[in-house]
C-alpha cells in the first residue's frame, strides 16, 4: 500500500516522522515498538527504492540514540549508538538499518536499479515541546492537565537535564537540510564524516525537569511534588547534543533560547483551554513570530 500511495503521488521529498515515540510506552509495548521504529522505516526505505523516486529522504530519529552513559558529554554524529530502553534502542537501530540501506542499495557501486539518485539522511533532534502535544506520560501535557484539573503534578524525575527545544527549531532544520541535499550531492561529498545531523538548543541552554516546571508554572500558576517510594524505570540523567555540523553544514542555529520556548509552548495551550482559539490560528500565529525573529 505504501509503494502504491507513492508511485501515484510521486513525492520529491519524504519526511519521516510517524513513530511510536514514548519511552515508558515502549516499555509497555515493547514488539509494537520495535515494529513501529524500525520495521516502519524500512518498509518506507523499501517502497521508495522499488519505485522511480529520486529525491529526498530524510528520517527523523531522536537524540536518544546515542550511548549515553550519564557522563555529561556532548554527542556528536559519530559517536556509538545505542539504547537500554526500547525506545532508545529502536530508533538506534533505525539508524543502523538507514545506513545500511544507503550503503547496500543506494551506493553507486552496489546499484543495480537506477536508486544513486536518491538522498537518504537522517536527523537527531533534542527533546522537542510545543503546543498541541497530548501524549500521556509526557512533561509538558501532564503539566497542563494538572494546571486545568487542579491538582499536584507528580515529578518522576526532577534533576534530569534534557536538551529541551520548541518545535519550531528543529522543523525550521529539517527544512535547511533538505535545501542543502537538493543543492548538494552528499552520496558523494565524504567531509560529511555521515549522513546524520544533529538538532538541538546549546549546552547552556539545557534545563532540569523542575526548571521546565517552575517555568511553565511562572506563566500559569499550578503546583508540583516529587514522586516516591514508587518503581521508577531507567531513563537517562542527562543528555546533550553537540550542534556544530549542522550550524557549519547547514547555516541553522536554534532561534528561540529556553525561556522563550516554555513562554512560546505555555501560552499556545492557554490561548488554546482559556480563550477557545482555534489550534490551526495559534500555529500560525507563533509561526509568524518565529519567522520575524
Amino acid at each position: 500500500l505504501l509503494k502504491k500511495e507513492i508511485s501515484i503521488f510521486r513525492p520529491e521529498i519524504i519526511i519521516h516522522l510517524a513513530a511510536q515515540p514514548l519511552v515508558i510506552e515502549s516499555y509497555k509495548k515493547p514488539i509494537e515498538t520495535w515494529d513501529t521504529n524500525l520495521m516502519g522505516t524500512l518498509n518506507l526505505l523499501n517502497a521508495i527504492t522499488q519505485n522511480e523516486f529520486s529525491g529526498t529522504a530524510l528520517i527523523i530519529t531522536t537524540d536518544k540514540v546515542y550511548w549515553n552513559d550519564n557522563s555529561n558529554k556532548e554527542f556528536n554524529e559519530n559517536d556509538f549508538l545505542g539504547g537500554y530502553d526500547p525506545y532508545s534502542a529502536s530508533k538506534a537501530a533505525t539508524e543502523i538499518a538507514v545506513a545500511s540501506w544507503r550503503l547496500s542499495f543506494l551506493n553507486n557501486k552496489n546499484n543495480n536499479n537506477n536508486c544513486s539518485s536518491i538522498k537518504l539522511v537522517t536527523a537527531r533532534a533534542g527533546n522537542v515541546i510545543g503546543g498541541g502535544d497530548w501524549a500521556q506520560n509526557r512533561i509538558i501535557p501532564d503539566t497542563i492537565k494538572a494546571i486545568l484539573k487542579n491538582y499536584s503534578l507528580k515529578i518522576r524525575n526532577p534533576y534530569s537535564t534534557r536538551p529541551w527545544q520548541h518545535v519550531l527549531d528543529p522543523l525550521n532544520g529539517y527544512l535547511k537540510l533538505i535545501e542543502y541535499l537538493d543543492i548538494n550531492d552528499i552520496n558523494s561529498d565524504y567531509n560529511l564524516s555521515s549522513h546524520a545531523f544533529n538538532f538541538g538548543p546549546p549546552t547552556n541552554q539545557n534545563k532540569s525537569v523542575l526548571e521546565l516546571i517552575k517555568k511553565i508554572f511562572s506563566i500559569w500558576p499550578g503546583e508540583y511534588h516529587f514522586e516516591k517510594d514508587s518503581i521508577h524505570l531507567h531513563e537517562s540523567k542527562t543528555l546533550s547534543l553537540c550542534i556544530n555540523k549542522s550550524k557549519k553544514f547547514l547555516n541553522w542555529k536554534p532561534k528561540l533560547d529556553f525561556d522563550l520556548s516554555v513562554e512560546m509552548t505555555t501560552n499556545w495551550y492557554k490561548e488554546f483551554y482559556l480563550h477557545s482559539t482555534p489550534a490551526i490560528d495559534i500555529c500560525l500565529k507563533d509561526i509568524q513570530k518565529y519567522l520575524s525573529l
